[in-house]
């Protein structure tokens, strides 16, 4: 895939967005959605994607703002800025769409978009899943996949950080 079509994916404005959503949608395809920080890519990230996007026709993934990250995981995160963590997230060939949220839930873009399934990754389950209101309450899915929660972002930086010493 060339930059430009890596790029083409990367939709910041959630107005323009929401068009391709609905476009889509009219066109009959099944839309998944699914999120996180994507702060340091690991196979979990990997499987996680690719079983989100069994889930239907077309893949958006949201990546939490820096801002965002910097609550979740303090202040020496993200690693990575936001753009340069979606234009990784964009490469993917799984994932048909890229954007990003403030704060620490998605729940707003969800409520706009209202895609069919709403993926997150095994470290949750049906009952936990932090917007799960939200999406039955627009009539969507929740499905988690991925493989079992033993790799973790933070983990692997904290590994880093010891071997460094």
């Amino acid at each position: 895939m060339s930059m430009s079509e890596s790029h083409k994916k990367i939709i910041s404005d959630h107005s323009q967005l929401l068009e391709r959503v609905n476009a889509l949608k009219e066109a009959g395809k099944t839309i998944v959605f699914s999120n996180g920080c994507f702060d340091l890519i690991h196979v979990g990230h990997v499987r996680y994607l690719q079983g989100a996007a069994m889930e239907g026709d077309v893949l958006i993934t949201a990546l939490n703002s820096d801002e965002s990250i910097r609550k979740l995981k303090g202040a020496s995160r993200p690693l990575m800025p936001l753009s340069e963590r979606m234009e990784i997230i964009a490469e993917f060939g799984c994932v048909d769409l890229v954007t990003s949220f403030d704060g620490e839930k998605c729940e707003e873009l969800l409520l706009l978009l209202k895609p069919d399934v709403h993926a997150k990754g095994t470290d949750y389950s049906y009952d936990n899943v932090p917007e799960r209101a939200t999406v039955l309450g627009y009539g969507g899915r929740i499905a988690i996949v991925g493989d079992p929660k033993n790799h973790n972002s933070s983990d692997f930086i904290r590994q880093l950080g010891s071997t460094n010493r």
